[in-house]
């Protein structure tokens, strides 16, 4: 997405998350395919938490109650993702440093000060979707018959508080982000049911555009969980910790210029694999929701108001397990997406405020991190409990998310254009110009967002 010359030639041994490390010390080429998922890391967790529950249930409302006519949000969406996600992975890798501490190295104190009240307010916000998500995995595990959703949310927040507490983030990110890749079955819904493919590309295309208050506020929901502040903390503060878990990171991970040069490049490159992997991912899979929901629900006019009406968008490829497949994408996207939530924003503020901070240290050496992280569990948990409109809180959270990203992507864009900062990283031609068409577009839609909200759509 930026101007960084050519890629060398792999010449020295990288640290972990780097594909040709084996190879280089072994000789052997490795297989391609192999190669290609040892890059992933970061960006695909990033991608597929996007695609937590509080995106599943906006896109099916998008499907179910206007058909195809959101479906230019898709080709929109995905290379704003990629340039947003590349940009902010590019800081952390150039500088060694996460989002909250470029901040901190960036802006004087008055205005540091006004961007930890952002931060404060993004914690907020994530609580909220937070809460949706938890709402949805109880709502995921009623549609087992497992017992009441209610009960599940405060066993699902109690669990991933405890787990994260006692640094086992890894394990559980690595068993959840394949349990998401249920949720690919929507693909299959696309071809097991009679999906009208000239009104899809219609859609693509923007012909269905509609300026009515309701559609305009839904499309902001889509971008809002699509393009949400809290992937740009996540993604940086997750690429930090890869690399503080190389054998030359530890507390100070190292920068890009501090490698070997065919090694940064290397670096790099695998760097935006993963990443644009990780953001098409999660595009397919938004796409298919709604091509999916607006075949099944749309064509028979039938609105979204639960995770179990969601589910019969799935109905013709699973029949009777329709329900249990859903579940099981809700409950998995939900436990992957939770934990993100919470420590992105309590990462961001630690990091600014120049405190220890990630979940792979402890709570005794990460004290305001986790206590950060434990008040957005528990407010999330006691939230979801609360909800009397689990489908409705899900969706408020994604406008809620299209409304904050404007301000952090202006941020987001002063940084990566700072030459004392990224030095040879910084931004170029193209990442800018498509970031600062995002941040434009994300303000609009963030200010059309509060109107809306305001107006009580």
């Amino acid at each position: 997405m930026v101007d960084t010359g050519d890629i060398a030639t792999p010449q020295s041994a990288p640290g972990p998350g780097d594909g040709d490390g084996d190879t280089a010390r072994s000789g052997k080429k490795r297989n391609p395919l192999v190669r290609f998922f040892r890059v992933l890391g970061p960006g695909l967790v990033t991608g597929a938490a996007d695609d937590d529950p509080s995106g599943v249930a906006t896109y099916s409302q998008a499907g179910a109650t206007f058909g195809n006519g959101l479906l230019w949000t898709v080709p929109l969406s995905l290379p704003l993702m990629m340039a947003v996600q590349e940009i902010c992975d590019r800081m952390a890798l150039a500088t060694g440093d996460s989002l909250g501490m470029l901040i901190r190295r960036k802006f004087r104190r008055g205005v540091g000060i006004a961007i930890g009240i952002l931060i404060v307010a993004l914690i907020a916000a994530n609580c909220l979707n937070l809460a949706a998500d938890l709402n949805a995995i109880g709502q995921g595990m009623q549609l087992l018959h497992a017992g009441p959703a209610w009960i599940w949310s405060i066993v699902a927040g109690v669990l991933i508080l405890v787990t994260v507490m006692l640094g086992s983030f890894e394990l559980i990110g690595k068993i959840f982000k394949w349990l998401c890749l249920v949720l690919l079955v929507y693909v299959g819904v696309l071809f097991a049911t009679h999906v009208d493919w000239g009104g899809v590309m219609s859609g693509l295309v923007g012909a269905q555009f509609r300026f009515t208050p309701a559609y305009l506020g839904l499309a902001v929901a889509v971008l809002g969980t699509s393009i949400s502040p809290y992937m740009f903390f996540w993604q940086s503060a997750q690429r930090i910790e890869e690399l503080r878990d190389e054998d030359r990171g530890g507390d100070e991970a190292p920068a890009l210029d501090e490698r070997p040069r065919p090694e940064a490049r290397r670096r790099l490159r695998n760097a935006r694999v993963d990443v644009f992997t990780g953001m098409a991912f999660s595009v397919l899979i938004m796409f298919a929701i709604i091509a999916s929901s607006a075949a099944t629900l749309g064509a028979h006019h039938k609105t979204v108001s639960s995770a179990a009406e969601a589910a019969k968008a799935l109905e013709p490829i699973a029949g009777s397990f329709a329900s249990a497949l859903f579940a099981l994408g809700f409950i998995g996207s939900g436990m992957l997406a939770v934990p993100v939530l919470a420590a992105a924003g309590a990462a961001g503020l630690a990091a600014l405020i120049n405190k220890d901070w990630g979940l792979e240290k402890s709570p005794r050496r990460a004290p305001l991190f986790y206590i950060l992280l434990g008040l957005g569990m528990i407010g999330g948990t006691i939230l979801a409990v609360a909800s009397t409109d689990p489908i409705g809180l899900l969706v408020l959270s994604a406008i809620v998310n299209g409304i904050a990203a404007g301000p952090f992507l202006i941020i987001l864009m002063l940084i990566s254009r700072d030459r004392a900062i990224m030095g040879k990283h910084r931004n170029g031609k193209l990442a800018a110009t498509l970031g600062w068409f995002t941040t434009a577009l994300m303000c609009v839609a963030g200010a059309y967002g509060v109107w809306y909200t305001i107006a009580g759509g």
